[in-house]
Formats: structure tokens, sequence, C-alpha cells
């Protein structure tokens, strides 16, 4: 199936992608070295599924969420009747718990069940046998229980549960499968009936507290839900997806595992909870950040894991194919021992927002925010990979100065506006310096724009994010004319490009990848700051219908085969529709933002 054919559903702690077709495909667990609990999605002889369909299969008919909910109807509709599965992850109790309840809605329907679990990335093939009127499974450190009351058959030879069965207009046939590690035993039974009541109202109750109610209320509440199941309940922090080495170009080798909170995730993901009217996950983020990067300054990465660890060795998958043949199959990200200067403003610029916000005070935040700038005082003109993570050499990337005054900004500004102590005047003579060497050498005034890293005759979408910033004002020449280079050059069939590989041979790897989708929300926010609103809405428009028919998007879109490509829902591309959305609709944010040394970054409400 195509990357959008799949719906998502979670506990906040894990989660699930459902296909048009009936079959979860893809369990994405906290423990990422014992493997998802399926790899079909990666492919493999190897590869688990779990189908729960018609008989004779097919897609089905309409699939919806419940309003405000992650729940999941699939419908179907045959010759002798409909049938619905309504496919929901329960809130975490003492494990994960995948819930699917069929139902029937009108005359008879043959079913069919089948489950190939699998684990360590299909590398693992679990013992099944009988126990307790259920079937367990177990391999290593994982197990697992399939409960239903529909009879369950087990094939010894293929390791699979499977099941034949008729619904009738209004019967119930649920099946409840629940993961632990192996050495603790089997966790308690569900109700799947009172757990989808409770699913339900948790959902609407957490969506409830939000408060735009602005024209784009349908697609923000959808992101926000998105968001909210991308988070990691125990820690707050927020995976970049919930998948791995989705293709970035289908049958390439651009695959790489998001299943990780990115540092550069963090200002953006703040203002639009913030704006969003959710304080409490903003001070979660807000917490995770703060022990995420707690340590050496020199040691800061882009990335690290949901609880907070460091370590993201990266290595591959051989024994899968890959989606769609796309390989290598990578677990883990060698990216995140690179070095970004762009994510030390990233975290400062955050710490920021969340004291003007007005969030619970942290003793630490300003210890911490002091010790990377002082880091950063001495490493900002070092060359570095970049926002974009490339796989070549280190460059005096534009965009990675930027965010190095953004922190020098925000540390003036943190003196001047919120009374706090520190060389106020050795950092604004640094935001100056810094601010006339961009200026001076990441600007080509023959073309009127920015480029990509110092000397370049490449662009980079991440210079859309200049008003944003408040390097410079909106109504400034070089913005615009660097909007307009953008838009100009890396734009393909009105979506925009996050650079070109090939372009002053930036990156090591090959070209050919999707048009990135946050970077074309990009386009949408800075037409809005720079008033051009009917530009903005029409794009932001655009964008809205690159969603599946549940709401969701994946990180890239590939416009010769006009379909999503990259990891799976992308938090980036959902965050970007909220912050968007807000840009376009608020006065507040749409208006100038200031001139470099009494700047802010737009959000609402700030």
């Amino acid at each position: 199936m195509r990357i959008e054919d799949y719906a998502l559903i979670g506990d906040m702690h894990s989660a699930a992608l459902v296909g048009r077709d009936g079959s979860v495909d893809w369990l994405c667990l906290p423990r990422f070295d014992s493997g998802a609990c399926f790899a079909a999605l990666l492919g493999g002889h190897q590869a688990g599924r779990w189908l729960l369909a018609p008989a004779g299969g097919g897609t089905c008919t309409e699939r919806r969420y419940r309003d405000g909910t992650l729940v999941l109807e699939t419908t179907w509709d045959r010759p002798g009747g409909c049938v619905r599965v309504v496919d929901f992850m329960p809130p975490r109790g003492e494990a994960p718990d995948v819930i699917r309840i069929v139902e029937g809605v009108r005359g008879r329907v043959e079913m069919r069940m089948e489950l190939l679990l699998r684990f360590e990335y299909g590398h693992a093939i679990p013992w099944m046998r009988r126990q307790k009127g259920e079937l367990a499974v177990i391999a290593g450190p994982d197990a697992a229980w399939l409960q239903s009351p529909v009879e369950l058959c087990h094939d010894s030879r293929l390791r699979a549960a499977t099941a034949s069965f008729t619904v009738a207009e209004g019967d119930v046939a649920p099946f409840v499968l629940t993961w632990q590690e192996s050495w603790r035993g089997r966790p308690r039974r569900l109700d799947a009936t009172r757990e989808i009541e409770i699913t339900e109202r948790l959902w609407r109750q957490w969506l409830g507290r939000g408060r735009y109610e602005g024209e784009y209320a349908e697609a923000v509440r959808g992101s926000l839900l998105t968001l909210k199941a991308l988070t990691y309940a125990p820690t707050g922090g927020i995976v970049a997806a919930v998948t791995t080495s989705l293709p970035e170009r289908l049958g390439g080798p651009r695959n790489w595992d998001y299943r990780y909170s990115w540092l550069r995730d963090a200002s953006f993901t703040l203002q639009a909870l913030l704006g969003a009217g959710y304080g409490a996950e903003a001070t979660a983020w807000r917490d995770w950040l703060l022990r995420a990067v707690a340590g050496d300054p020199a040691d800061l990465q882009l990335m690290y894991a949901v609880d907070g660890a460091r370590r993201i060795p990266e290595w591959t998958v051989d024994w899968l194919s890959g989606y769609e043949g796309s390989r290598p199959v990578r677990v883990g990200n060698a990216a995140s021992r690179q070095f970004q200067l762009d994510v030390y403003g990233e975290v400062i610029d955050c710490l920021y927002l969340a004291r003007q916000a007005g969030l619970p005070p942290d003793d630490e935040m300003w210890d911490v925010q002091r010790a990377l700038m002082e880091y950063l005082e001495g490493a900002w003109r070092e060359p570095d990979n970049g926002l974009w993570e490339v796989r070549g050499p280190r460059r005096q990337f534009t965009h990675s100065k930027i965010l190095a005054w953004l922190a020098a900004d925000r540390m003036t500004l943190s003196v001047e506006r919120q009374g706090l102590d520190g060389p106020v005047g050795r950092w604004r003579a640094l935001r100056e310096e810094i601010h006339r060497e961009v200026c001076a050498r990441g600007y080509d005034p023959g073309r009127n724009t920015f480029t990509q890293f110092y000397g370049s005759k490449g662009l980079d979408a991440a210079l859309l994010l200049i008003p944003r910033l408040g390097f410079l004002p909106p109504d400034d020449p070089r913005v615009t004319g660097t909007v307009d280079a953008v838009r100009g050059e890396l734009m393909e069939d009105g979506f925009v490009l996050r650079y070109r590989p090939e372009a002053d041979r930036v990156d090591r790897m090959p070209g050919g990848e999707g048009v990135f989708i946050a970077c074309s929300f990009w386009l949408a926010h800075a037409f809005a700051l720079l008033g051009r609103r009917k530009e903005a809405r029409e794009l932001f428009e655009r964008l809205l219908t690159l969603r599946n028919d549940v709401g969701l998007l994946a990180e890239e879109y590939d416009l010769g085969r006009r379909r999503q490509i990259g990891n799976y829902p992308q938090a980036y591309s959902h965050v970007a529709i909220v912050n968007t959305a807000f840009a376009i609709t608020d006065d507040q944010d749409s208006r100038e933002i200031g001139t470099p040394g009494r700047t802010r970054t737009p959000h609402p409400g700030d």
C-alpha cells in the first residue's frame, strides 16, 4: 500500500499503523532495540502483519476517526452486507494493547483474521501456543497474547493465528493483542467495550482544552491530535515520526530512522502547543528538553531518544527488503553525532519562549542557557552539518549562523526583558557581529538573496525562516528577495524542495527526493508575514489537500507519483500546519516583528 493508505492509532507510549485493507503492518514500541512487532512495511519474507477484513480482501469503502479522537473506523460495503472494524489503543495500563472490534452493520459478512507476529524487525519468529483460552506468543525478551471470543486456529508451521467467522447485523467480535516483556508475565485482560468508551473520552477531553476556533479548525485539531499521539507521555518527548526507513525517494538509500526527538523541532513545537492552549504539554516538552541537554554543552546532540538517552547507534537490517525496495533499512541514526550549530539557537529560543509564555519556572533553565551560550561564543564560527544533516563536508551554512545570532539575541533579551543576570554587553556585541557577518558573507547582492552557505550559489528553504526568527523585518528587501528566490528556484509544481543536493555538491547522497512538506508551509507562513495574504492562503489550502483521508502527512511528497513519501506521520509537517494556520488567521502574527536587537519570535498567545 501507499504510505498515505495508513492511519495512526496510539496510546502516547507506542503507536501502530492501520492500512486501508484492514491490516496492522507496523507497531512502534518504546523498546526499539527489540524491534517492532510487525515489519510488513519494510518487506522481506519474514515480515509480519495482522489482517482483519472481509474474506476475499480488498480495500475499505470508507474510514474515519470518530470525532475528536484517534479511534479509527474502517467500513466495507459488500453485496451481502456491511461490516465495520474499529481500531484503537487504550490508555496505557500495564502494557500496550491494540484493540480491534468487528461490528456487523447490515446483512452478513464473512470475515478473515490472520496474525503473523514478528519481533526484531522480522528476524525473530516466535513460538505460539494456546494458554487459558487465548494464544500466547514468545520470542526471547518479547511476548504477546491474543484474546478473542472468536475461535482462533494455530498454524504451527507458519507460526500464525487465523480465524474465519461471520458477522451479522448487531454482532460484535473483539480482538485484543497485548505486548509485554516476556519475563513479566501476562498483564491484566481488558474489556474491549469498556476500553473504547474510556479511550474516546480521554481524546475528546484533551482536544476540548484547545482554543483555536478559526477557519482551519479541522486541520489544526487533527494535527494537534497527531502531535499528542507522537508524544511519549512518561517524559514529554515528541518523536519526529513513528517509523523508520520509509524512503525520501522510492527505491533509493535516503531511508532514516525518525523515532527520536529532534532539538530542531523545539521552539516551533512549543509555539504550536502554546498557541493552541496546551500549557501542560508545552511544559512537559520544555522539561524533557532540559533533561536531555543537561551535561557538557560541547556534547549537545541534535536528537535524543524519547527518554533522553544519547546513544543512537545506526545499523542496517539487511534481511529486510525495505519499503518498495528502498534499502538499506536503518535502525538508529548516525546523524545524532553530527555537529549542528543551529540546535544551540533552537534550545535557547525555546527556553526564552517558555519564560515569556509564563510556563512554571525551572531553577536550571537559566544555568542551561548560560552554559550553552558560553560554548557557542567560542564555536559559532565553526562549519557544521546544517539543519538538514547533510552527509557531506561541513559548511558555513547561513541558517546555522542565523541560529547562532538567534541564541545571542534571546540571551540579550532575557537580560533586557526578563531581568536575568548575565554579560549582556558581550552578548549584544556578539549578536551584532554575527548579524554583520551573515549579511556580508551569506547574502548575494547580485541575486538579492541569502544563500545556503557562504559563497554558495545554492538556496535553502530554511532561509524562509529569516523573518519569522526576527533576523530581519519582513519588509526588508533582502527578505522579500530571498522569499522570491526560493519560490523561483526551489519550487516544483507549486511545492518547495529543501535544497538541491546537486547545487555546490552539498550532499554526498543522490538527489531526486520529493518536496519537503514543512518547507512549503514555511513559504505560506513567510507570505503571511510579508502581508501577502492571498498567496499565503492559496498555498496553505493547496498543501492541506496533500493530507490523506484521515488528515495525516508524511515528511515529503513525490510530485511524479503524486503520493506521500518519507517517515510517517511527520511531526514537523503537522507542527507546520498549526503554526501556519495561526499566522494566516491571526492578525497578531502577521504584523511586523521588529528589527535586529528588538525582536521576538511570533507565536499565538504571545
